[in-house]
């Protein structure tokens, strides 16, 4: 059997992060200068850039300072003026000047200040998301180093770490607007890895301040040293052969510490290298006698920190500094700053500062540091609270204040004092604030903390944990309630506080504000997963429910499919089967006749008016204006005869220009017809016009034998006329695709070719049209347009110039440059062209975005394929501009995104169209976007921080689209889908940063089990709680108890059991365990019972683990729930309400970890035993039959009378149950010592196999064959596949896939595999046919196409066994590695396919087929 493994959704959180300047954007100045014609704002740039990864993710961010929201400026302004009395508010242009003033003051005098008290407006610090990549290999350290060419564009480079020992050099290419990779250095055959461990080592990459060089850590206390170049002098000394001068580092080398540094190194903790020393200097954290708790009276101080320098050039490392006798629970090392010199060691009980000169001052945080180690340590600080420093992070964030951040989130400061040169003490101080558990802490750009995380949470202020401290405080005006997974806390310019004392030597002290800035949202890690039934408005949908986060960061996760919408009227009487659209308009305000516009306020839109559906059927078309009755209704106000094409406001929402398929019309507000231009061309009529686009003042149509028309408004007669399109061409020239555009960013700037002015005089580009004047310096407005032969060209209005020509996007490249031709010939031809599947069907720029929407250029063929390309900035040509060309704009377009639709057959294509919208689903929330109609319709969205993506919409087919405001909603859409016309909205609290549209449900707690009990269709999850534990012997009496006011109880993990409704999440009911007692294992399975007709009944099993310390064996219990329905709470406002009964409680020598149901007995595991029971008189199990197992039984999964057993030491076992006489009968069981963590059956076309996967993240599939010599008889499973899935699973949910077209009895399997890192994978059965093509397409990717950090997709997907000699892994598909085919260049495709014998339509269809989350 065959599989494709597929990721639906990539890792979530932020395992590693690093700050650098990457991207031009961040330098000072620009880079690009250009001379403009326009006046329109300056491109933006960014602070600095922030990369962050987890596991297989790499996506790159910029910090910007964006101007403040005027949301909440205009909240104060309306409850401003609801306090003032009638008839003495402000008027238009004034503000008041004070509570007590009687004046006003005019609002241009008004300047906003920073906090700094500079002229500045108000801004804030925001991510912005610009680039990512999934990578072949599983990033394990990032860091920013500097090369020789950084001196010359200022820019800082990218070093990634990958868990099989490589390191990759990365740049960013202005040209291709990504990262390129400079170099890979691989260390996979060096000696250190051959007993490689992954389980036990992980990797640490670090660089040396001054950029010198890099280290990776190495197994066997090895350091791989990666030199590089910084001068001329470097290469002059170290580098003999000159052609070796082209790369910026010199060869690498590994460092075996204890060979070549001191033999006493071993066991390595942590390493950092200093600032400041002329060499590159390591400080080694490490341990060379291992100790743990229980031999703390023979060994306890043991750890060493060492202090060596690297001579790079004659390859010597003298040891400078010896320090001994630390304590054996350090963790982590992070240097001090060249002038406080040294380094802090952060251990679990104390925080530790060591000098050069070996000199020690500890602080303990508990009262447990003197307990483990002898070493002097200042006194505790009275009225201390206990700290618990594992798994915490820290950062400088001055020169002598310390953040450290616990596992719980909490920011606490450490002050040194310095007497001298010497630091004397370390002041503990208040802990200022809580944010979610880190992963790595850094201080950035001298203001800005980054704390990066794996799990999202709110950001509280912690203003009554502690008293006393460091001059650290928290910002109490901004408010901290933003979702955490990358914060960055912004620190303000130190601000000295004047002393009481007035002599002249007053001391002051530095104060930091702390206050959040911006957040990157996660959900953490996947603990289970199920499907439930979830109801979008009146229609249930699929939904998938996960448990996600750890802590008090833990909640659900729902996710769906489609963009969830619910339908909030049906709208009948408009139609719109051809096309609907809602206009705002406005009747116009004359003065001595001649009109006049309202000052408009720019932040705020009008609600819209009037609403147009147009029907073809009954011939020849009709089409019906309407309005809002108020009770919510359409009426119909005026009807006509017609298709329309188009509709949209026009002269400044005065007029409707209205395009029918034979007409252009100009309307009064009404309705009423004001002006009518008939499409003939003299007395005879034209084609019919398919298409038109319209950007008042300027009106562009398409007709069905390819010709166009442009009209341009005169809004002095209140009319439109013909435009000239004699620069253009022939009249008779054919365009197959155009629309206009608006840019309001200032990216599209034209520059006068200097060569055409010389030969045509002056030829800059002249503004002539009232709406070009009036909006001169804020917007400019173009026309593109798409010849036959897939040439685009942009002309300039209201003056038509060619302003940019290409012909790459015939293919869809990559990039898209102007080739500086002429306007291209697209005479008409005879015979006449017939539409081909690769020509451009709608070609549209429109901006999408959150807060500062960007210009993206869609494209769409008529074969289905979609290619996205990000508008950017170009860099000047180094080659001269043909003089035929007067003027140019200075852009590229690089593709984004790509995606490929099934072409459906001719007579059967439904039109399809790219319609752009604005919606604000929230008041504080504007998304502007793309929506695509006709079949399998989807929407394109970008939020600021993730990348744009494709969602559907969940409809069949929709054949027209508007966004409306007519409801008085900013965020309703007006639709006509396969469900007739209807008004929709958005769910509510709808996240669009994922793949997949998400709603998180916090719940203050994280989650182990969650499964839908399909009878009442409820949840029922299993909580996970800390609890205080305390142990006690045999007699019942507690053996320990707390001494001192700074020490406690430790903390162990407890269960509980709660039941929830699907709708609100809200908890019906619950069950409490033993303060000591975890749930292990939950399942829905069905039992026989008395209680109903048909004598099964769904129950809840519970299998638990009782922990009694480490002197008592180890207690489990199964537990038998039933959920029944009773009598509702009034006071709660609930239909129905329901109870968890406990009808049986088991208890069992050893822990229960896993139940299941089969053939209506309950099958659990007790140790090392599988027990099958009846469930007797719904009040106690009855054992029927057991079998002897493995070591540790981590999954049971059952199929029919067929049941998996998979263990953590002995594999996968493969049992069948018999009920006459009970027994358990082993059919087979695989040999080898496998340490599975979930086992499942897999199934398509009455084969069967049963996929595993390891604590490695190794997924196997096995097969059960009686009939191969391979089997000893049917008595081993046969593994036929090993495939790296990158990251280990313990939660699984088996879907059925059904065809389209297709009705199988037994249906397909599709398996959906949640991971700690946050990752959803999916398993997908293929048939032989599209395996072996796919197959070999994967081969040509591999090899053909360049990846992302030079990482081998091949060998990345390979599990080592040493007991074959050749790697199983070619039964199952990469889809991370197929995906990347729809975003080459057609050309590419088409080359691709050619050389393995298929044609690219079918590569296309069979990943169409296989694609989809579920």
């Amino acid at each position: 059997m065959q599989a494709l493994h597929q990721e639906i959704l990539p890792p979530s959180g932020v395992e590693y992060a690093t700050t650098l300047r990457l991207t031009p954007s961040t330098l000072p100045e620009p880079v690009i200068t250009t001379t403009s014609t326009s006046h329109s704002q300056p491109f933006q740039g960014a602070l600095y850039n922030v990369i962050v990864a987890r596991a297989n993710i790499l996506r790159v961010f910029e910090v910007r300072e964006d101007p403040l929201p005027i949301l909440p400026q205009l909240e104060d302004e309306r409850q401003r003026r609801a306090d003032v009395r009638r008839g003495t508010e402000a008027v238009e242009g004034e503000i008041e000047m004070d509570g007590q003033g009687e004046g006003f003051v005019n609002m241009g005098s008004v300047k906003f200040t920073d906090p700094r008290g500079s002229a500045q407006p108000p801004t804030v610090t925001r991510f912005h998301f610009v680039r990512e990549h999934r990578l072949h290999g599983t990033v394990t350290g990032l860091e920013s180093i500097r090369i020789m060419s950084s001196y010359e564009d200022r820019l800082d480079r990218l070093l990634v770490s990958f868990k099989d020992a490589k390191i990759a050099l990365l740049e960013w290419s202005a040209a291709v607007h990504d990262l390129i990779t400079v170099s890979i250095h691989t260390y996979e055959r060096a000696p250190q890895l051959l007993s490689l461990d992954t389980a036990l080592f992980k990797s640490e990459l670090r660089t040396d301040p001054a950029s010198r060089c890099a280290a990776l850590s190495l197994p066997t206390d090895a350091l791989a040293i990666l030199p590089f170049y910084q001068s001329q002098a470097d290469l002059d000394v170290m580098e003999q052969d000159y052609r070796a001068r082209d790369v910026p580092y010199s060869p690498s080398f590994v460092l075996d510490l204890a060979a070549s540094v001191d033999e006493h190194i071993r066991n390595v903790v942590d390493f950092v290298f200093l600032p400041g020393f002329n060499n590159p200097t390591v400080a080694v954290l490490f341990q060379p006698q291992q100790t743990w708790t229980g031999r703390l009276k023979e060994f306890k101080d043991t750890m060493s920190l060492y202090i060596f320098t690297l001579d790079l050039i004659s390859r010597t490392y003298p040891v400078i500094t010896k320090v001994d006798g630390l304590p054996y629970d350090c963790l982590s090392l992070i240097p001090c700053s060249s002038a406080l010199g040294g380094v802090v060691i952060l251990s679990s009980n104390a925080v530790i500062r060591v000098d050069q000169a070996t000199r020690r001052v500890a602080l303990p945080v508990n009262g447990w540091s003197p307990r483990v180690s002898d070493m002097p340590s200042l006194p505790t600080p009275m009225g201390m609270r206990e700290l618990r420093l594992e798994g915490a992070r820290m950062a400088f964030v001055e020169e002598r204040t310390l953040f450290v951040v616990l596992v719980d989130g909490t920011i606490i400061p450490f002050e040194f004092v310095i007497d001298g040169k010497v630091v004397s003490r370390l002041i503990m101080g208040t802990p200022l604030a809580q944010t979610a558990s880190p992963t790595v802490v850094r201080k950035v750009h001298d203001e800005h903390l980054l704390s990066g995380v794996c799990v999202e949470e709110p950001v509280t202020d912690a203003e009554d944990l502690a008293t006393s401290g460091p001059a650290a405080v928290v910002d109490a005006g901004n408010a901290m309630d933003l979702d955490d997974d990358d914060d960055i806390y912004g620190t303000s310019n130190p601000d000295p506080l004047p002393s009481t004392s007035t002599a002249p030597s007053a001391k002051t002290r530095t104060v930091i504000h702390l206050s959040i800035c911006d957040s990157l949202p996660a959900y953490g890690p996947i603990s289970d997963l199920t499907f439930a039934l979830a109801k979008n408005g009146d229609r249930f949908v699929p939904e998938l429910v996960t448990a996600t986060g750890s802590g008090s960061l833990g909640g659900f996760t729902l996710f769906q499919r489609d963009l969830p919408t619910r339908m909030k009227r049906k709208l009948h009487a408009i139609g719109g089967a051809r096309g609907v659209w809602s206009l705002p308009v406005r009747t116009a305000v004359k003065v001595n006749g001649v009109p006049y516009d309202r000052p408009a306020n720019p932040f705020y839109a009008e609600n819209d008016s009037l609403i147009l559906g147009t029907d073809a059927i009954p011939s020849p078309g009709f089409s019906r204006f309407g309005t809002r009755t108020p009770k919510g209704d359409i009426t119909i106000t005026t009807r006509i005869q017609g298709v329309t094409v188009g509709a949209a406001p026009f002269f400044q929402g005065t007029a409707i220009l209205h395009v029918l398929s034979n007409a252009i019309r100009v309307l009064e507000p009404d309705g009423t017809e004001r002006q009518i231009i008939k499409d003939m061309e003299g007395n005879n009529q034209r084609p019919k016009i398919k298409y038109c686009s319209i950007c008042d003042p300027f009106v562009f149509i398409l007709r069905e034998d390819d010709t166009i028309g442009l009209f341009i408004g005169e809004p002095e007669r209140g009319k439109i006329r013909r435009k000239d399109m004699s620069p253009m061409g022939e009249k008779t020239s054919r365009y197959i695709a155009g629309s206009f555009f608006t840019d309001s960013t200032g990216i599209f700037k034209t520059r006068a070719n200097e060569n055409a002015s010389a030969v045509n005089g002056d030829a800059q580009p002249a503004t002539s049209t009232l709406q070009a004047a009036m909006n001169a310096g804020q917007k400019t407005q173009w026309l593109m347009l798409c010849r036959p032969q897939g040439v685009v060209e942009i002309w300039t209005l209201p003056k038509l110039t060619l302003a940019f020509s290409t012909t790459a996007i015939a293919s869809l490249q990559s990039l898209l440059i102007d080739s500086f031709d002429p306007p291209a010939l697209s005479l008409p031809q005879d015979p006449p062209r017939r539409p081909q599947e690769l020509d451009v069907e709608q070609i549209l720029i429109s901006p999408i975005g959150e807060t500062a929407p960007w210009p993206y250029l869609v494209v769409f063929l008529r074969c289905g394929q979609l290619a996205i390309y990000q508008v950017l900035p170009a860099e000047p040509s180094s080659e001269p501009i043909p003089p035929a060309r007067i003027s140019t704009v200075a852009v590229k377009f690089v593709k984004t995104f790509s995606r490929a639709d099934v072409p459906v057959a001719e007579h059967r294509r439904i039109s399809r169209q790219l319609i752009p919208f604005v919606t604000s689903p929230a008041v504080d929330r504007t998304l502007s976007g793309v929506f695509l109609t006709g079949e399998n319709p989807s929407w394109i969205l970008q939020t600021d921080k993730a990348a744009i993506k494709l969602i559907p919409s969940g409809h069949a087919v929709v054949h027209a689209f508007t966004a409306t405001s007519h409801w008085d909603g900013k965020g309703d859409f007006l639709l006509y889908s396969d469900e007739g016309p209807t008004l929709l909205e958005w769910m509510p609290d709808l996240d669009l940063n994922m793949d997949l549209p998400s709603r998180h449900i916090p719940r203050g707690r994280s989650y182990t089990n969650v499964l839908f009990e399909p009878t009442n269709c409820l949840l029922v999850a299993a909580s996970l709680m800390q609890a205080p534990f305390s142990s006690y012997d045999e007699e019942g009496n507690e053996m320990w108890t707390p001494d001192a006011p700074n020490v406690s109880y430790p903390m162990s993990e407890c269960s509980a059991l709660e039941l929830f409704s699907p709708d609100d999440f809200i908890c019906i009911d619950g069950y409490e365990f033993a303060s000591n007692e975890l749930v292990n294992s939950l399942a829905c399975v069905q039992l026989e019972t008395l209680s109903t007709e048909s004598g099964h009944k769904d129950f809840i099993a519970v299998g638990t683990t009782i922990n009694r310390g480490e002197d008592l064996a180890v207690k489990g219990a199964t537990y038998v729930f039933e959920i029944i329905e009773v009598v509702a709470d009034i006071t709660l406002e609930m239909n129905r309400s329901f109870k968890l009964r406990l009808r049986c409680r088991d208890e069992a020598k050893g822990p229960v970890t896993a139940v299941c149901g089969i053939g209506g007995y309950l099958v659990s595991s007790m140790g090392q035993k599988i027990f099958v029971r009846a469930f007797d008189l719904d009040e106690r199990l009855v054992g029927v039959a057991f079998l002897d197992v493995g070591v540790y039984v981590t999954t049971l999964r059952s199929l029919k009378n067929l049941l998996i057993i998979g263990d953590a030491v002995k594999s996968v076992w493969f049992v069948a149950f018999q009920e006459d006489p009970y027994k358990l009968v082993v059919l087979a069981k695989d040999p080898s010592k496998v340490c599975v963590t979930a086992a499942d059956f897999f199934f398509v076309d009455q084969q069967l196999s049963i996929v595993t996967c390891d604590e490695e993240g190794a997924v196997r599939m096995y097969e059960y064959d009686p009939q191969s010599p391979e089997s000893n008889n049917g008595q081993k499973l046969l593994c036929r596949t090993e495939f790296h899935g990158q990251a280990e699973y313990r939660s699984s949910v088996t879907i059925a896939r059904r065809m389209k077209g297709e009705d199988m009895v037994a249906p397909q399997a599709k398996m959906l595999c949640g991971h700690p890192d946050g990752s959803l994978t999916a398993l997908v059965p293929v048939d032989e046919s599209t395996f072996k093509r796919l197959h070999l397409l994967q081969g040509q990717i591999t090899r053909n196409v360049q990846h992302t950090a030079g990482l081998n997709p091949r060998a990345f997907r390979i599990v080592r066994n040493d007991f074959v000699s050749k790697s199983l892994s070619h039964g199952i598909l990469d889809g991370r590695l197929l995906v990347s085919f729809e975003d080459l260049p057609l050309t590419r495709q088409s080359e691709i396919t050619r050389q393995i014998g298929t044609e690219r339509i079918t590569v296309l269809h069979d990943l169409n087929e296989l694609g989809g989350a579920w």
